[in-house]
């Protein structure tokens, strides 16, 4: 069986702990301990979000002030390395020495009339005060938007078009290759005026891309690991409900905040209608499980209707 693992932020980083290596390296061995596990007869590709690390460097940059800050495509780009590093080593030291991995930088290609470019939603970097905010708009054309008592920089969160390096992915996986990519969505591309591919300051949806990697490799499963064992409804109320099987067009009537689970429900209804395979959106520990189709949220045309565990 093909499988696509996306990883949610969890993966990398719990809420409220600090950002240091050792931290994402821990999460990330815990996320492998179970990738391992479904490993044998199967054939894996993973993907990843890269948010806080992406902010890290951000906070990096704006406190080096000798030279401009590297654009989101570039920073996305370093991510994209520095965790498909860790997830190689932690699952190298689970799995075969003989098991080849491969992460690569991805890049996907972005629509520049996305309507997404026009109201810029996606927060990124450091909070900074209003008058801070709006002198740092100003000075670098940034689009701001408030977050809690703060402000942060928003730019555009497009949909996915196309994956430029699909096809080596597909050779990686035929040699037997385990393959970490399309991490935080990609590295946001398109093309311009000129005919000429170049990055662009967005940053693309990871389940988005994860559900589009998932379709274009065939995948016979998409799995979407979260910190949260199903999607739930009247979630965080004595009244929720975890969610154990739906149609993707009774999902959707639902009406998942775009905030939290919107993306991950919008992404495995996608996948779902599109291929006729099986999404599952639920836990990062339980990912053994979710193979087994013993956990998680199903979502697939199989039937009609949802029900509920």
């Amino acid at each position: 069986m093909r499988i696509v693992v996306a990883l949610g932020g969890n993966a990398l980083l719990r809420r409220g702990e600090p950002m240091t290596a050792d931290n994402q390296r821990a999460n990330i061995r815990i996320a492998t301990e179970q990738i391992a596990k479904v490993h044998p007869g199967n054939q894996l590709v993973i993907a990843h979000g890269n948010g806080p690390q992406v902010g890290l460097l951000s906070l990096q940059a704006a406190a080096y002030t000798q030279v401009s800050p590297y654009p989101l495509d570039v920073l996305g780009a370093e991510t994209e390395g520095m965790i498909g590093y860790i997830i190689e080593q932690e699952l190298g030291n689970l799995l075969d020495f003989e098991v080849p991995f491969a992460t690569l930088l991805t890049q996907v290609e972005v629509d520049p009339k996305d309507p997404a470019f026009k109201n810029p939603s996606k927060p990124i970097g450091p909070v900074y005060d209003k008058d801070e905010a709006e002198r740092l708009a100003k000075e670098k054309g940034w689009a701001i938007a408030p977050d809690g008592d703060k402000f942060r920089r928003v730019v555009a969160s497009p949909r996915p078009k196309r994956i430029f390096e699909i096809r080596p992915i597909k050779w990686l996986l035929e040699k037997s290759s385990i393959v970490i990519c399309a991490g935080g969505g990609g590295i946001p591309t398109m093309y311009g005026e000129d005919g000429k591919l170049k990055g662009i300051e967005a940053v693309i949806d990871k389940d988005l891309c994860s559900a589009l990697l998932a379709e274009q490799l065939e995948a016979d499963l998409l799995v979407i690991a979260t910190d949260v064992n199903a999607a739930f409804i009247d979630f965080g109320k004595p009244t929720q409900k975890a969610i154990a099987q739906a149609h993707p067009d009774d999902m959707e009537k639902l009406g998942f905040a775009a905030g939290s689970m919107g993306p991950k429900v919008q992404a495995a209804c996608e996948f779902a209608r599109h291929t006729g395979k099986v999404a599952v959106i639920g836990s990062l520990s339980d990912i053994e499980a979710i193979v087994q189709g013993k956990a998680g949220t199903r979502i697939s045309t199989a039937q009609p209707g949802i029900s509920y565990l």
